[in-house]
């Protein structure tokens, strides 16, 4: 094992339209969401809405999004109605995030959609999209990493680390995250 190589970094390379967009275009949302969105009044929901659809994001009707929520590529972005992304809530979105209807992504919350294949000594970059499904709540300071699907319905307890699928219905806690009982 000490000749092996398990990471060379010299031999990565970025999938092609990996992120999306053109170059030209992330760097610009970045330079909005800095400038414009992180700085917009508390109660311009909709105007941060507005801005995360103008660069392809999905959002439906009332969906409140605070303005400290970080959003890397908001064209792989879908909230439903009725939803919220509380204060400081990254949404890494390297792959598709998918938040339903009358869901709560509650405050310094961290979705990742996205990995790298540690398998492979050029470390490839991989999306893995996030589903969380309708009437979820996911409390404070939640992990959720590449791939999870959350079941419609479901509480994630504060400061849980979820690393696989979660049932509909039920409150689920710890790290790992795991379902203790029904809602």
């Amino acid at each position: 094992m000490a000749n092996r190589i398990f990471q060379d970094l010299s031999s990565f390379v970025m999938p092609p339209n990996f992120r999306g967009r053109g170059v030209i275009f992330v760097q610009f949302w970045w330079i909005v969401q800095s400038l414009i969105f992180r700085n917009s009044p508390q109660y311009l929901y909709k105007f941060r809405a507005f801005l995360l659809r103008c660069f392809g994001a999905k959002i439906g009707k009332n969906v409140l999004i605070r303005p400290t929520v970080k959003v890397t590529y908001p064209w792989k972005l879908r909230i439903g109605d009725c939803s919220w992304i509380g204060d400081d809530v990254v949404l890494y979105s390297l792959g598709i995030i998918d938040i339903g209807d009358h869901s709560v992504i509650s405050q310094r919350s961290y979705l990742c959609a996205g990995d790298h294949d540690y398998q492979i000594s050029s470390f490839p970059i991989r999306g893995r999209n996030i589903v969380v499904e309708s009437e979820v709540w996911v409390a404070t300071d939640v992990y959720i990493s590449p791939g999870v699907v959350i079941g419609r319905g479901a509480v994630v307890g504060a400061r849980s680390s979820v690393f696989s699928d979660l049932p509909g219905g039920w409150v689920c806690v710890g790290s790992p995250c795991k379902a203790v009982k029904l809602r």
